[in-house]
């Protein structure tokens, strides 16, 4: 693949090509802050207390950038870099666990591959009740962190707890680069033989159709190693030399991360055209696109996506479905079309700005950005493979795949487990949507064609009602709260009686207002209309409404 100016930048969390500090800006017009400084003069001379000036500078910033009404666009300060950088590009130093506080222990979540503590033999579920001498009871899950991390080649003496043994450990920290790429289940490899001799590897299982060599990948963001790691499992399971029967890659879920590693992997499917171009007030058009060179043989290849599909998934989505190279399965994506250029702040003391440079926009021209007016957004599903899922189904499938992606442990066991029976893995990883990309993917393989695997409705209106009903549902826990809130006051005005101050306590609280109606009259006394009140809550409407309350006449 060419080199572009993606490949020599830095990058964002959110699935952007970034710039580095070496930008060159124009000379601000100073005039810009006299009030600022002058008002910085006054609190800091005169106010009452004395102020704390970090808090007013962050304050001041956070406060400029929050008028852009861009939540990308943000100032990291200097002390939470570090955390910034770690989310950027998964690379951090430590000793490769995912933790929680549970019962006021730090527990072992699960294990990042090939790390010091996968190494180690921890295992999921161990308490770890002691580090370098410390209880860990009682700490937060932040305080257990910069105590398990540090520099690379320093050594952490850890105590776990495993049932009822504590087993002291050593463990050398390294340089973690988190995994991105995961397959079916992790594969915890067969015990050793009776005779003698080394266990089978534990590795991923990728197959999911082994018959039919269906390989299913799930991509958990775009870090730097991403296109690597994903370029190495299909050539591990013969996507290079043509054995590789159809691949379905699941993005759900996946909030973005490196653009530049989502044109690499899209380059991987298409011999040719636009990939991504991107456009900015700032910047030039760039246009992006794929080259023949180290293009993988054609397959059937199914994309994974939901609504939390943002930025660089939605990049890689609309590139293979609008070149005719791959469907989509699902819902429509989050909508995040923005690329942030990270810019270092030296005068912030190691701080850094976050900041929305340019929009890219899909191989059709259309940008994805969702606004609040967007009747469109993201990428849609392929026609006839619209497959939304419930709460119930959503809970379901997490609860097998935190089972079947968990790292370490004993090879689970059982009768009825059979991971050569696509049949059997679908029913036993309760995936509606994974099993409609499957079946796809089959009778593609057996048909040549695409047949539809979703619902059968008019799938713009219904997409366009899936995202009604979720707003509506955020609508009415709104009103919920509101009502708890006013309960919660109701009962604190029992005890300390009503606030008869308030200008705006229309009538008493008491009063059913039930079947009344409220008359609106024009500035000649005119009836505008007569209105039906069907609830009690008419009140809490005329709170922000443009209306006082009149003086009775006595």
């Amino acid at each position: 693949m060419k080199t572009t100016w993606f490949q020599v930048s830095l990058v964002s969390i959110l699935g952007c090509a970034v710039v580095g500090s070496t930008l060159a800006l124009r000379r601000p017009d100073y005039s810009f802050f006299d009030p600022i400084v002058d008002i910085k003069k006054a609190v800091s001379e005169l106010y009452v207390d004395e102020p704390d000036e970090k808090a007013m500078q962050a304050g001041a910033i956070n406060g400029m950038l929050g008028a852009l009404n861009d939540p990308y666009t943000i100032y990291v300060p200097a002390a939470q870099t570090r955390e910034f950088t770690k989310e950027l590009t998964g690379d951090f130093v430590g000793i490769g666990v995912s933790i929680l506080v549970r019962d006021g222990w730090l527990t072992v979540m699960n294990l990042l591959e090939d790390t010091p503590a996968f190494r180690a033999g921890i295992l999921p579920e161990d308490r770890i009740i002691e580090v370098d001498g410390k209880p860990t009871f009682g700490l937060t899950g932040d305080q257990c962190v910069e105590m398990l991390t540090g520099e690379p080649g320093t050594d952490v003496k850890i105590v776990i707890e495993r049932g009822d043994r504590k087993i002291p450990m050593t463990i050398t920290r390294q340089r973690i680069i988190a995994r991105t790429v995961k397959g079916v289940h992790w594969d915890r490899g067969a015990a050793a033989p009776a005779g003698g001799g080394a266990p089978a590897p534990a590795e991923w299982n990728y197959f999911i159709d082994p018959a039919r060599r269906v390989a299913y990948i799930r991509l958990t963001q775009f870090s730097p190693t991403s296109a690597e790691e994903i370029t190495r499992a299909l050539e591990s399971i013969g996507a290079r030399e043509g054995k590789l029967g159809g691949l379905v890659l699941d993005l759900r879920w996946n909030g973005g991360g490196v653009l530049d590693d989502a044109i690499e992997i899209a380059d991987l499917f298409l011999k040719e055209g636009t990939i991504v171009s991107t456009r900015g007030r700032a910047r030039p058009e760039e246009v992006t696109r794929a080259t023949a060179d180290g293009t993988l043989p054609d397959f059937p290849l199914v994309l994974l996506v939901n609504g939390q599909s943002a930025s660089a998934s939605e990049v890689l989505t609309g590139a293979l479905v609008e070149n005719h190279r791959a469907i989509a399965v699902g819902t429509r994506t989050f909508g995040k079309g923005l690329v942030q250029g990270v810019i270092g702040l030296q005068s912030a003391g190691g701080g850094q700005l976050k900041i929305t440079e340019q929009r890219y926009y899909l191989p059709s021209g259309r940008c994805i950005q969702r606004t609040d007016d967007s009747k469109e957004w993201g990428v849609d599903p392929s026609e006839g493979f619209y497959v939304p899922l419930s709460d119930e189904q959503l809970v379901d499938l997490a609860a097998v795949r935190r089972t079947e992606e968990t790292i370490g442990g004993a090879r689970p066991g059982g009768p009825g487990q059979d991971w050569a029976d696509p049949s059997w893995i679908i029913e036993h990883l309760k995936d509606p949507q994974l099993a409609a990309a499957v079946k796809a993917v089959q009778v593609r393989i057996d048909t040549g064609k695409w047949e539809p695997t979703g619902q059968k409705v008019d799938q713009a209106r219904a997409i366009s009602m899936e995202e009604l009903r979720r707003m509506e549902g955020v609508h009415e826990r709104m009103i919920r709260e509101l009502a708890r809130l006013e309960t919660r006051i109701e009962s604190m005005e029992e005890g300390t009686g009503p606030d008869t101050t308030n200008p705006e306590d229309f009538w008493p609280d008491a009063t059913d207002l039930t079947d009344g109606s409220l008359i609106v009259k024009d500035k000649a006394g005119n009836v505008v209309a007569t209105l039906k009140i069907t609830g009690n809550n008419l009140e809490r409407w005329l709170l922000d409404a443009d209306v006082k309350k009149l003086e009775e006449k006595k």
